[in-house]
């Protein structure tokens, strides 16, 4: 078995999330979920199979957004593994309980806009993701400041009033 590592490649604005499902089923599923759940919402998903013919499934409303979770989907190989790319404006706030919610869906491993890198366990049968690095480690405490900034933001981009 070999650990590796393969980064995510996005635009830096660009949120997404990644997780694991168990059925070609998931990619309609996700897809009229996310449709429901925020109308307008721009978005590009793309599933691994792990059985049969073992395809880059995939599907979306937004063409930029659906070749990243294609080009990610085909570097991560891990089979049953998902993403879905977020088009500019549309955060996973928003969509990442109806995404627990869909039946096929066993595990999220993030949603973020970080720059992340999976880990990947490689063996003889395929790829299995073992999990995570999600942006960067801390670098100290929050101050006062910090609070005020991080209070200010949330306010300013609409989720608290």
């Amino acid at each position: 078995m070999d650990l590796i590592t393969v980064a995510i490649e996005k635009p830096e604005e660009i949120n997404f999330v990644f997780g694991q499902t168990h059925f070609i089923k998931t990619v309609e599923d996700i897809h009229e979920a996310l449709v429901s759940t925020v109308p307008g919402i721009r978005f590009g998903l793309a599933f691994c199979e792990a059985s049969g013919k073992c395809l880059v499934r995939w599907s979306g409303t937004d063409p930029e957004m659906i070749e990243l979770a294609r080009k990610n989907a085909q570097k991560i190989g891990a089979g049953h593994s998902f993403i879905v790319f977020l088009g500019p404006g549309f955060f996973p706030v928003n969509i990442l309980n109806t995404l627990k919610m869909v039946p096929e869906v066993c595990r999220i491993f993030c949603a973020t806009a970080n720059p992340v890198e999976v880990i990947l366990a490689e063996t003889d049968l395929g790829r299995g993701v073992m999990g995570v690095v999600d942006g960067s480690s801390p670098k100290g405490i929050e101050g006062e400041e910090d609070i005020k900034w991080r209070k200010d933001l949330l306010r300013k981009i609409g989720y608290k009033m």
